[in-house]
């Protein structure tokens, strides 16, 4: 089983512009809230039991990265909406977990979408989760469906007092976690690798029907993949290409590094696309010739017998003026010349390589 390409909204239609309510799975029981508060010299982290206690944050002149772990609870959301001026159109697009990914700019922060993708090797599929992100003037929000992310890496640079993150500011951080997200995007695509290569030799050795729909599931997380980032990359475009004041001149720089990999990866998936299409075209090219094969050896068989039946039909006929059935040893006479007709054109076959 892949990933749903297309969810079903259709309990919001008819509701006004920035209606809270969330689209897609309950993924966790209850809302968890983790925060990281840091500058060079002090690292403060754990965990929140209410939005209330996220109110200190919001103003500090630290570095914080506040952490919610389910999209579900609108009360949640429409107080840390209330509490942090975020719109209700982004609070809206926060929980509706079929946004493509895409960037805006508001004047006191930036939204951004993202698709973090992981490979489940139990299931053999993709796992694929909305990642909204909130960069404002001291703090990063990140808000996820569900447990377990790509980001420890960030979180252990946190940890070293020596790393860029905890010299820099929140514009850096949701830098990182965006260079993260794009960065496993290649650990993915190394899996796809991997696995095309593996049904590409099955496909020449043995093309069983079973193939067919293991390129087929291929493909679409291909596509699925490919709808995913294509929007990064103009979401990434505009994010370097817009003069916020949030981001400075130092994390632009990045972000170009950034936008670099984002082209790497389309350019790598498009590669995989065209090798999967391919691949098809062998799958059928094989089945084709094993047709082939089969038809010439049926021809063969069919041709060779020809001759056979027609001796047999001539003497099967019991006109009574045939001397030949007179003959003591004409039954041998006739399976002779049938072996010698057999031995001819199976010579002949081979003379002209078709055996």
């Amino acid at each position: 089983m892949v990933y749903k390409i297309l969810k079903k909204p259709s309990k919001k239609f008819g509701m006004p512009p920035g209606t809270l309510l969330h689209v897609g799975e309950q993924k966790v029981e209850q809302v968890k809230i983790s925060v990281i508060d840091y500058d060079k010299q002090k690292l403060d982290i754990k965990d929140l039991q209410s939005v209330e206690e996220m109110l200190p944050f919001k103003e500090t002149p630290t570095v914080t990265w506040l952490n919610i772990i389910g999209l579900h609870d609108v009360d949640v959301l429409q107080k840390i909406g209330n509490h942090f001026d975020i719109h209700s159109l982004v609070l809206e697009d926060i929980m509706n977990t079929s946004q493509r990914t895409k960037i805006e700019m508001y004047d006191d922060y930036v939204y951004i979408i993202l698709k973090m993708i992981d490979y489940n090797d139990q299931r053999n599929d993709m796992e694929i989760e909305q990642v909204s992100l909130i960069l404002g003037k001291h703090f990063v929000f990140t808000f996820q469906e569900r447990e377990g992310d790509i980001f420890e890496s960030v979180r252990k640079r946190i940890h070293n007092i020596n790393s860029r993150l905890r010299n820099h500011g929140p514009d850096y951080l949701a830098y990182a976690l965006i260079d993260v997200i794009v960065d496993h995007y290649f650990i993915i695509l190394e899996k796809f690798g991997e696995i095309i290569e593996s049904l590409e030799e099955r496909i020449i050795e043995s093309p069983q029907k079973s193939l067919v729909s293991e390129i087929q599931r291929i493909k679409r997380e291909i596509i699925i993949l490919r709808k995913s980032l294509w929007p990064l990359r103009e979401a990434i475009a505009e994010l370097h290409r817009e003069d916020h004041a949030l981001i400075t001149d130092f994390t632009l720089t990045y972000l170009s590094d950034t936008y670099d990999h984002t082209l790497q990866v389309l350019d790598t998936l498009e590669t995989y696309r065209e090798m999967v299409v391919a691949i098809m075209d062998v799958y059928q090219s094989n089945l084709s010739n094993r047709m082939n094969e089969v038809m010439k050896v049926l021809t063969i068989i069919a041709t060779i017998f020809i001759p056979l039946t027609f001796i047999a039909g001539i003497y099967g006929m019991n006109f009574e003026n045939m001397p030949e059935l007179k003959w003591p040893m004409g039954y041998l006479y006739v399976l002779s010349i049938m072996v010698c007709v057999v031995i001819v054109m199976v010579l002949f076959f081979r003379r002209k390589k078709w055996l």
